[in-house]
């Protein structure tokens, strides 16, 4: 699963170099769940109904709740990661223990460059009024290839923590008369809870910025716009 997001990733940052030099308006990838504040799919309710904690909602960490529920900045709000930036590595099925084994494998230095590469993407595509290449030129693809294959010093896995949820999905027919069907499944999802401190990230990605180059010079709109975004970007990220 963790590969097939990576792939769709890497596709679509395929797909928006070969559109360069056409201007369009900005069409956003469907959401993948790296995207917390976007993570929730409005065809299904779900209940949780075991974790980690006990049954029922019983033991679950804030952080888990938040995650769940919303934005990952407020994970960042709480007083127990003031100063930090934290980042959510998640899988999900229904096979306990091969979700065990991914969180036990789980690897800060080779996954946690996919994250912080995601979360810049995002700032960048939020910040662009066209399709990213089109607003930054070489510069977008170029900033998303260094954070992914970035080494960050100074990180922490806090906590790894599971949930089981009994999950009710809609399925819609192609004919808008017929009611949509609903299965119920159940569904584990495991979370890995990692922290960076602000000041270290924010050096690392302003040295990242410095050194990108690009093989065809920008035009003065893409030069304005990487001068802006490079000025404001810890601005919501």
């Amino acid at each position: 699963m963790k590969q097939n997001h990576f792939l769709f990733w890497l596709v679509w940052v395929m797909l928006l170099t070969a559109c360069a030099g056409q201007k369009k308006i900005i069409f956003r990838p469907d959401p993948i769940q790296d995207q917390p504040q976007e993570r929730n799919d409005p065809a299904e309710t779900w209940q949780i109904i075991e974790s980690q904690g006990g049954s029922g909602e019983s033991g679950i960490p804030p952080w888990v709740r938040f995650y769940l529920n919303g934005d990952i900045r407020d994970i960042e709000s709480l007083d127990t990661y003031s100063g930090k930036y934290v980042f959510v590595g998640e899988n999900r099925g229904d096979n306990f223990s091969g979700l065990q084994q991914w969180a036990n494998g789980f690897s800060i230095a080779q996954d946690l460059p996919r994250l912080i590469a995601q979360r810049v993407e995002r700032r960048l595509t939020d910040s662009a009024a066209l399709y990213p290449d089109d607003e930054y030129g070489g510069y977008f693809a170029n900033m998303i290839k260094k954070a992914a294959d970035g080494e960050y010093a100074g990180c922490v896995r806090e906590q790894t923590f599971w949930v089981k949820k009994k999950v009710t999905q809609r399925i819609d027919g192609e004919d808008p008369e017929t009611p949509p069907e609903y299965i119920v499944f159940d569904r584990y999802e495991f979370f890995i809870l990692i922290s960076i401190d602000k000041e270290v990230l924010q050096q690392k990605i302003q040295g990242m910025m410095a050194s990108i180059k690009t093989s065809e010079s920008p035009t003065r709109e893409q030069a304005a716009a990487v001068k802006k975004i490079n000025q404001t970007f810890f601005e919501n990220f």
